[in-house]
């Protein structure tokens, strides 16, 4: 029998790769997106088919992490097999301006669909996303045994999700499982992000249309894989006959600065000409160093990551200069693009 999975953040990095896959594979998918006055799924149109068409496996409802009913009501309708709770506010510089709807989202958001499973009585299969904003403080190498010290409203909303997801496991018997998942990056992700806005600032610069870009702490040192393989690691913890939590990483250390010079390099420019300091990027509390340690998954799933930072950001750039060429001045000047983009992020 075909199965049937859930997805919210569909229209994220994540989701839209997790979604390719699961297509892939010949799963029905569903996904959970927010209504808006505007179309926000640029990131799986390619997948999507008209539901009427026979050929249609992916199928998009409205809802919302915030609204308990709505999520009980799409889980008794659809009755997935698996669940993959990837929504959230996921911005960690942005939720020290916005605590309160970060933990709303981000923390009870996934309490209130594990508290919908429970109450549909589904025997599905749910996988929570997890964070390495966790484990803060602690030095690494951060594994599955590594206490949580968050330094950040999205780190503490992402330590109660993970709590609540292993309690309903214990309490309730659900296959819940929690993928503590180290930075993961590609073309998708979100221009307010720092690989994402090195990358699309390198190609603006490369083509004469930015003249510097702007950055908080460019010496915070992550563990950056590339989201794809991420994604088949957390169809793999759904996968084993036991549910237990697991660390993706890849190992490697790789500083902002580390990155920036990759991407400039890139295109053969010289990254120092260009990058400017900016203290409203800063953190109020800072996470100075993050790298995984993924045996366990690598021991029980098979997981193993084969692209690293430097081969992602020539991955992210790549796309980003393709993307300027076929984009044209329009799409260039339009404020998304512009100074905005710059204001939300390190």
């Amino acid at each position: 029998m075909t199965k049937r999975a859930l997805i919210t953040g569909i229209t994220g990095q994540d989701g839209s790769y997790l979604a390719e896959l699961l297509l892939d594979k010949g799963y029905e998918v569903h996904g959970i997106v927010r209504r808006a006055s505007s179309f926000n799924t640029a990131r799986i149109d390619h997948l999507y088919a008209d539901p009427h068409e026979s050929n249609a496996h992916l199928f998009l409802h409205y809802g919302d992490l915030t609204d308990s009913g709505r999520l009980t009501t799409l889980l008794t309708s659809i009755e997935p097999d698996e669940v993959y709770n990837l929504a959230a506010q996921s911005h960690v510089r942005v939720s020290f301006d916005e605590p309160e709807y970060t933990g709303d989202t981000t923390g009870l958001g996934s309490i209130r669909l594990l508290e919908a499973i429970r109450l549909s009585g589904l025997r599905c299969r749910f996988y929570q996303a997890s964070s390495s904003e966790m484990f803060g403080s602690n030095p690494p190498p951060q594994n599955e045994s590594t206490p949580f010290y968050p330094r950040s409203p999205y780190g503490v909303a992402k330590v109660y999700s993970y709590w609540a997801t292993r309690n309903y496991r214990e309490a309730y018997d659900i296959f819940a499982v929690n993928g503590i998942l180290f930075n993961h990056e590609s073309p998708r992700r979100g221009e307010t992000f720092v690989t994402r806005k090195i990358t699309r600032a390198v190609a603006r610069i490369n083509a004469g249309l930015q003249s510097h870009l702007y950055l908080g702490n460019i010496d915070a040192i992550r563990d950056w894989g590339y989201a794809p393989e991420y994604v088949e690691g957390m169809w793999r913890m759904l996968q084993v006959d036991q549910p237990d939590d697991y660390v993706l990483a890849t190992g490697t250390e790789y500083s902002v600065r580390d990155f920036l010079a990759s991407a400039f390099e890139r295109v053969g420019l010289d990254w120092e000409r260009y990058v400017r300091f900016d203290d409203r990027y800063l953190r109020p509390t800072e996470v100075d160093a993050l790298i995984g340690d993924a045996s366990k998954a690598e021991a029980n799933l098979g997981w193993k990551p084969r692209v690293h930072a430097r081969e992602l950001s020539a991955i992210m750039v790549d796309a980003d200069v393709e993307a300027l060429a076929h984009a044209g001045r329009p799409w260039i000047d339009t404020p998304l693009f512009g100074d905005r983009a710059q204001l939300c992020h390190r």
